[in-house]
């Protein structure tokens, strides 16, 4: 842990907590056992962690029925959207790749080594052959449901760079952004329904409810797009529809400027508010999800997504960097977001109340965005509702000892975590002391010299006044 990190978690002791009851408590619902895998799938796992981490450790939670083909979807898709991503291929040469990308799963022996140097996920399509050998050997329903996302994927990500090529990088109307979204991310939940659903995991209703669907993609994607601003301009990427951002300034690049700051939180206002109006149809659609794992799957991406959300929402850091949330933060969140829906809306009500919070009357949007807060607590109310008998009759009723007790020790949770925090600080002193005692420094002068009222910073002329008042001529 850096040194800026123990001074931040001194301070954020319930923060601390939360990532060591992550650690400590959080067991996973499945577990994936590495010694009965062939060997080109426990490279595909390997390959899993080192393109992202989070995505991979919340897959090998799955329940085994579904662990290897979302895996194996997952690393097809980060193919695909690193052939996209790499700015070294030919205009030419990607969009090919794109469109036949669906022909690769089948291909025996596969692999791509035109990606440039530096691009991030390389080595992921060097060994790709191992992704379609596995992929070969899954449910043949499975195969057509992933081969299906990833042809109309490949074309849409093709005809972006298509657009791209011809000067037209930008996205112009909020329709051309929704359907930029729904390609890129919208595509992956329709895959991962058909998935729930046919492995018995999820309510078959899903299948017909094509809209939450598309939300749950939607939702995760546009916010990213939201938070990652500064990161795409400098990439030359412009992802925010100019329908939304020619409302405040004249030019894209002037909402990166001081003096625009007001201008820019207005129109970062109203990107929150339109990813805001998909959450009340992510919250529907995890209640079709019957199996504990795949809910967890699908809903601690949506709890990070709302806590982003509400991250962002006017914060004019995200003009000048790439915005993230505290690891303290984002392990209470997944510990919330990892047991019920009931504990998920929870989550969901703590981080709109939030926006709703920062909301401002001086902001065009304030409005509208309240009706969007409320009415996703609007929506948690009509499923979870605050007031029922039930409810009441535990307001009225006294606290009982087992709640005295947890409470109590929640309390000295926290305490006994500042005295382990405070405990290492003071040790960490001490060592420190020491070792600069041992190689001879003269705490006897500085101590001197604070007692005789020299506060301040010597300086190079009292310094060597300093010396030579306490200089040694025998030595």
């Amino acid at each position: 842990m850096r040194a800026a990190d123990v001074i931040y978690y001194t301070f954020h002791v319930q923060e601390l907590r939360s990532i060591v009851q992550w650690k400590i408590w959080h067991h996973p619902v499945h577990e994936r056992d590495p010694e009965k895998e062939s060997v080109s799938l426990r490279v595909c796992f390997e390959l899993l962690d080192q393109t992202s981490r989070s995505f991979s450790a919340v897959i090998q939670e799955l329940h085994p029925e579904l662990l290897v083909p979302i895996a194996l979807f997952y690393l097809i898709l980060r193919g695909l959207d690193t052939i996209e991503d790499d700015m070294t291929l030919p205009i030419e040469k990607k969009v090919a790749l794109l469109r036949d990308f669906h022909t690769i799963n089948e291909k025996e022996g596969w692999s791509f080594t035109g990606s440039g140097p530096d691009e991030k996920d390389r080595e992921l399509l060097v060994q790709f052959h191992y992704v379609t050998e596995e992929y070969r050997k899954i449910k043949p329903v499975y195969r057509e449901f992933i081969n299906d996302i990833t042809r109309k994927m490949g074309a849409g990500m093709a005809d972006y760079c298509n657009k791209a090529a011809e000067g037209n990088a930008g996205v112009e109307t909020i329709e051309e952004y929704d359907e930029y979204c729904y390609y890129v991310a919208g595509l992956v939940g329709n895959g991962l329904t058909q998935l729930f659903v046919e492995s018995g995991l999820a309510n078959a209703a899903l299948k017909d409810r094509p809209q939450l669907q598309k939300s749950m993609g939607l939702f995760l994607q546009k916010t990213n797009v939201i938070r990652d601003v500064r990161e795409d301009w400098d990439d030359k990427r412009r992802f925010w529809p100019t329908e939304i951002w020619s409302k405040y300034v004249d030019n894209f690049e002037d909402l990166f400027k001081p003096a625009n700051q007001e201008e820019a939180l207005n129109c970062s206002s109203e990107m929150v508010l339109n990813s805001l109006n998909h959450a009340d149809e992510c919250l529907f659609y995890l209640a079709g999800l019957k199996e504990q794992s795949v809910f967890n799957f699908a809903a601690i991406p949506q709890a990070m997504a709302i806590a982003t959300l509400a991250l962002v929402f006017r914060n004019p850091d995200i003009f000048k960097k790439n915005v993230k949330m505290t690891k303290g933060v984002a392990c209470q969140t997944m510990l919330d977001s990892t047991q019920n829906l009931s504990k998920v809306c929870e989550v969901f009500r703590k981080f709109v109340r939030q926006i709703h919070k920062k909301n401002t009357p001086k902001d065009p949007n304030f409005l509208k965005i309240s009706i969007a807060c409320g009415k996703v607590e609007q929506f948690m109310e009509s499923i979870f509702p605050s007031q029922n008998p039930q409810a009441l009759v535990r307001q009225e009723a006294p606290e009982t000892e087992e709640q005295k007790r947890e409470r109590e020790e929640a309390k000295w949770d926290i305490i006994y975590m500042l005295m382990i925090v405070m405990g290492t600080l003071f040790v960490l002193s001490v060592i420190m002391i020491g070792i600069a005692w041992l190689v001879g420094a003269r705490f006897d002068l500085a101590f001197s010299e604070l007692k005789d009222g020299n506060w301040r910073s010597l300086g190079k002329d009292n310094a060597r006044k300093m010396a030579a008042k306490y200089d040694r001529g025998e030595l």
